[in-house]
């Protein structure tokens, strides 16, 4: 218990407890942050689809699917506005509704009409990846690409479906949720998975990559920004790996939403391991008063650079089914 009372923030541990209770989740809705926000959706998108272009060969996936979207769809309805012709949609639970989606639509279609510059560090100081410049992607999204994309037409019947999203006809947009089975997906049907911020709270991870690497054409794409921190538990950024199991499930209270706490070095080695072949990583490291031999015991294999990376980004091609 020493450890805990040193190391745990009280504060989350209260707020989880609270938060989580039956009759509260009931009374308000849940919201996860970030999403809600047409500036950011359009930033995030344009990092990743910037990063993957990195190459000499141009790649404007047409079936795009997002895990975690959280408080809206806005970051799969970018990848529509930039040339996709289907988004997939997979979370745990509904934190969207109808109504915010075709406000985010509207938002989007005017910062993409405008060309905008990507929303850089000075707006949203925490965003991964980072880019060393935020111009308009216009070599990869064309005025030719935009004039077919943003059709009146077509902004219209992507508008229907957002405003009835249960359609089992809709074209361009699909959501499961919550989603467990991977077979709510068509194998090998999927030419980009994206997420951000999310792999850090998927507790079970191997299947999920695993998920991931069936739903992917070979060949196809993943790009994942991973935030590795504690996320307040703890008042450390990685204190939380100093926690053993039990403390956790207190620190962790009722939270259906949590963090796993697998450092970077776990993903790489699932991926691998899952038929991935790692393209690119970019670590972020923070330096941090946790030493070697303050980590829990489950967490004691850890390396030292383990405990120095706060973030990720990772993109990973599909090379081969997963065994």
């Amino acid at each position: 218990m020493k450890m805990l009372l040193k190391e745990a923030n009280i504060k989350p541990i209260v707020a989880g407890f609270i938060k989580n209770s039956v009759f509260l989740r009931k009374l308000m809705p849940l919201k996860t942050g970030g999403t809600n926000n047409s500036r950011y959706c359009y930033s995030v998108w344009l990092r990743h689809l910037v990063k993957i272009n990195m190459g000499n060969k141009l790649f404007l996936p047409e079936s795009v699917a997002e895990l975690g979207p959280g408080d809206s769809l806005g970051i799969g309805i970018a990848s529509l506005l930039s040339g996709a012709k289907e988004y997939i949609a997979l979370d745990i639970q509904k934190y969207w509704n109808p109504a915010q989606n075709v406000k985010m639509l509207e938002d989007l279609l005017v910062l993409f009409k405008n060309r905008e510059p990507i929303p850089d560090e000075n707006e949203f100081p925490n965003v991964q990846p980072k880019l060393v410049d935020y111009s308009f992607p216009a070599a990869i999204l064309s005025d030719d690409l935009l004039m077919t994309c943003l059709t009146p037409e077509r902004i219209e019947a992507i508008k229907m479906e957002l405003t009835n999203p249960d359609n089992t006809d809709n074209v361009f947009i699909k959501y499961f949720i919550p989603w467990s089975n991977p077979e709510v997906v068509r194998k090998e049907s999927v030419e980009l998975i994206i997420s951000q911020a999310v792999l850090e709270h998927v507790d079970e991870l191997e299947g999920t990559y695993r998920a991931m690497n069936q739903w992917l054409k070979t060949d196809a794409i993943m790009s994942h920004s991973i935030d590795f921190k504690s996320h307040g538990f703890t008042k450390s950024w990685n204190g939380h790996w100093t926690l053993s199991e039990w403390e956790w499930k207190i620190v962790r209270g009722g939270r259906f939403y949590a963090i796993n706490r697998e450092p970077f070095s776990t993903h790489l080695r699932i991926m691998n391991q899952t038929g991935f072949k790692i393209e690119n990583t970019e670590l972020k490291k923070l330096p941090g008063k946790i030493k070697i031999n303050q980590l829990a015991k489950s967490f004691s294999k850890l390396s030292a650079e383990d405990i120095t990376v706060s973030g990720m980004y990772v993109i990973a091609l599909k090379e081969s089914s997963a065994l």
